[in-house]
């Protein structure tokens, strides 16, 4: 079997395993207490906490540890927000932050303050004149995250953060996926990661807050980690995700280079071996391990099921996959098409045969699945519009990618320059059906009004 949902949670460490196993016979005591197990305990945790600032470049007094990175951006958020209530009440986040920055934004939204989604370009990353823009009088705290998570993306964050202090605002960036491939670049105020994305355990997460940022934690005071996370700490956990922490880093570089060369084969040969792929995310500056593609004319939630079943362990962003029934909100403020979407994340460790195997088996799952879902086309007739005649595709009640598959299977009965009218209620239609079209190099006229769903006008051009 292998593994390569990495960027969802990477194995854990040999130095992390160690560590956990060695604190439990150490630090089990109280930190807070003055007796020898006490102190014992306190050294431990003193030591963690200074291995992990120097990971992160920070003063350990800075940085406390949380039981997650969750609540790590909700109490960063939460806090800087209070801290600055006199400057306003305005966020600034970006459209492809991870769900906790955006679930806060709209706890925030709700309570009265006002918050600006930055757009991302097509490959995943924000502007940093359009975030710069977004800068006001009243701006209390800016977010963006150092690499996304679905794509791979890095963000432009020294440039954020060096608009964001011109302006005086700080900068809350989530490291959570790139923290364990070195230190993040620019003059940022706040950083919010979680251990079980660097192979540290679970349930461990840290928080910064650089010294001069006003900073309010909130909910009931605790005396622990500078009141920024109540309870008592997981000590061994902490140790462990202090570790594994120093000891990826220490083998950073050379597994870069490694697993950005696999990941380069694949973004390379996917679109050779299997027809109809988009390769999304920056081709350049991306996480060295991370790879997403999306398959037209397939189901993403077969597509995992039978990679699973051919011993490949690996996530999408396609409505398909999630019980909302909508695509990934990544994906969406991408503009790329969502429908057969798979994420392939590396772990530290993956050899050329695995990759290779993937490649092998990859075509014959896609089109397997396509096979499978080559119905018919639905009811069609066509009707006479005041200026066009459009031919009219009846895919109500039909989950992607079977709206995008009918397009595609009547496209050519209609001569070049005539309209194909889809009528879908399917939410990822309204992505797929505009990414199809700029995949096949047709005019996507516009989505118009229909008594259920909507109708998705597209004006063949070849």
């Amino acid at each position: 079997m292998s593994y390569f949902d990495a960027a969802s949670a990477a194995p854990l460490h040999p130095v992390a395993r160690q560590a956990l196993l060695a604190s439990l016979d150490e630090g089990w005591a109280d930190p807070a207490r003055l007796y020898k197990e006490g102190r014992r305990a306190r050294l431990l945790l003193d030591a963690a906490r200074e291995a992990a600032a120097e990971a992160v470049g920070c003063r350990p007094d800075e940085l406390v540890f949380t039981p997650s990175g969750t609540a790590a951006v909700h109490s960063g958020i939460a806090g800087a927000l209070a801290g600055r209530r006199r400057t306003g009440r305005h966020l600034i986040v970006s459209a492809v932050e991870h769900s906790s920055v955006l679930h806060t934004a709209e706890v925030h939204r709700d309570g009265g303050g006002t918050v600006t989604e930055v757009p991302v370009d097509r490959t995943g990353a924000v502007r940093p004149a359009e975030f710069a823009e977004a800068l006001r009088p009243d701006t209390a705290l800016a977010c963006l995250q150092s690499a996304n998570h679905e794509v791979g993306t890095l963000q432009p964050v020294a440039e954020a953060a060096g608009a964001c202090r011109a302006a005086g605002v700080p900068l809350l960036v989530d490291a959570a996926q790139s923290l364990g491939w070195g230190p993040v670049e620019g003059d940022w105020s706040l950083l919010a990661a979680s251990a079980h994305k660097w192979g540290g355990p679970s349930g461990v997460g840290l928080l910064v807050v650089r010294k001069g940022v006003r900073f309010a934690p909130q909910g009931p005071r605790d005396e622990r980690e500078s009141g920024r996370a109540p309870g008592f700490e997981n000590l061994p956990a902490i140790v462990a995700a202090a570790a594994s922490l120093r000891a990826v880093r220490a083998e950073a570089a050379q597994e870069a280079a490694r697993l950005r060369e696999l990941t380069e084969r694949i973004r390379a040969r996917v679109p050779a071996l299997v027809p109809d792929v988009e390769v999304v995310g920056d081709p350049e500056r991306r996480l060295p391990g991370v790879v997403t593609f999306s398959c037209l004319y397939v189901d993403g939630e077969t597509v995992l099921h039978e990679l699973d079943r051919a011993g490949f362990s690996v996530s999408s962003g396609s409505s398909c996959t999630s019980s909302t029934l909508t695509p990934s909100h990544v994906l969406r403020a991408m503009g790329v098409l969502s429908e057969g979407n798979v994420r392939v994340s590396l772990p530290p460790g993956t050899t050329e045969e695995d990759v290779e195997r993937f490649l092998a088996v990859l075509p014959g799952v896609v089109a397997g699945v396509r096979e499978k879902l080559g119905a018919p086309v639905s009811r069609t007739e066509t009707v006479t519009e005041e200026r066009d005649e459009a031919l009219v595709v009846d895919a109500l009640g039909r989950r992607c990618p079977i709206p995008v598959i009918e397009l595609a299977k009547v496209i050519g009965d209609v001569p070049v320059g005539g309209l194909v009218r889809v009528l879908a209620d399917d939410e990822a239609a309204r992505l797929d059906i505009p990414a199809w079209c700029e995949m096949r190099g047709q005019e996507y006229v516009g989505e118009q009004p229909a008594d259920r769903g909507a109708a998705y006008v597209v004006r063949r051009l070849s």
